[in-house]
């Protein structure tokens, strides 16, 4: 497992992480105790960041994911959650006011069983007003952090230009990372288009889902997944030419996301502790570059298509 710092934090994490989304039940149900035994086996094999959010499940990934951390020595990890975006009996609701983020802080903490929090990040900013996430929510955390209950402040958002945007209109030091998913992987590499611009800021940077939401699997994609069929259909046939070269399209999906020692983390999730080894074991093991170029070729002028996040 190789580290690197998120940015200028100080934090420095395994280039492979966990995340915790699985944990609440958000793809399918879990058992309990597997998800708690993969939170163990990613903390006893290497992987020392871990991420959730309050919205996973409506809760349960936090409560979940505690009762592993309390079982596990605060030294061994660091954590990174969410305000913004929440839930309840299956109805997705969002509240970036300042109340309910500093609320909310505390919510999670008691949740997960710890007395700070490493990363507090505001959840999926493209559904909250860009001037109310600069103007209240990020100076309620920035006075959390300087009040020591968290340590450190991002945001999190599927588009890029969203990020960049509440990063122009805030005042320098007050976002210290960002948190982008399915724009590093095999079938979209957008976010290395922002690198240098997060870098020129000091920021640090995590990439999460590897496999795209599950486009990159051999499995297929569930039912719910926003992507269009152009692309679906462009990712089902690199997965069947990986296949055919005993060359799992996850294997290489994970391998290609941890390739760039520009990106801090690249998070993945799941809630069965064998999956957790073998994403391990892949990131061990040297990437086909090869085959990463054939596969690019297969998905065509399908590369970097895109969704909404809605």
């Amino acid at each position: 497992m190789k580290y690197n710092e998120i940015g200028k934090t100080g934090i420095k994490v395994s280039n492979l992480s966990f995340g915790a989304s699985s944990l609440g039940g958000v793809f399918h149900d879990i058992n309990e105790n597997q998800a708690i035994d993969a939170v163990f086996t990613a903390v006893d094999n290497g992987i020392n960041f871990i991420d959730v959010s309050p919205y996973y499940g409506h809760y349960k990934a936090e409560t979940v994911l505690g009762k592993a951390l309390r079982q596990i020595d605060r030294d061994k990890y660091y954590l990174s959650t969410k305000v913004g975006r929440y839930g309840k009996d299956g109805v997705n609701t969002w509240d970036y006011s300042a109340t309910r983020a500093r609320e909310s802080v505390f919510e999670s903490m008691d949740r997960l069983g710890i007395d700070y929090i490493d990363i507090i990040n505001v959840h999926d900013i493209e559904f909250a007003d860009l001037n109310q996430v600069v103007n209240e929510t990020l100076p309620a955390l920035v006075e959390l952090r300087d009040k020591g209950i968290v340590k450190h402040v991002g945001i999190t958002d599927l588009q890029l230009e969203n990020l960049k945007w509440v990063i122009d209109h805030s005042d320098d030091g007050v976002v210290e990372s960002i948190l982008n998913f399915c724009h590093y992987a095999l079938n979209d590499d957008k976010l290395g288009d922002f690198l240098d611009y997060f870098e020129s800021k000091g920021i640090g940077v995590i990439n999460a889902s590897p496999i795209s939401m599950g486009l990159l699997s051999s499995r297929g994609i569930p039912e719910w997944h926003p992507a269009p069929k152009a692309l679906v259909e462009a990712c089902a046939r690199a997965a069947q030419y990986c296949k055919e070269q005993n060359y799992p399209i996850e294997k290489l999906a994970i391998q290609y996301s941890v390739s760039n020692p520009r990106i801090a983390t690249t998070l993945f999730s799941s809630a069965n502790p064998e999956n957790v080894l073998k994403n391990i074991r892949y990131v061990e093991e040297e990437i086909n570059q090869t085959l990463v170029e054939k596969v690019k070729e297969i998905i065509g002028d399908q590369q970097r298509v895109s969704w909404s996040n809605s």
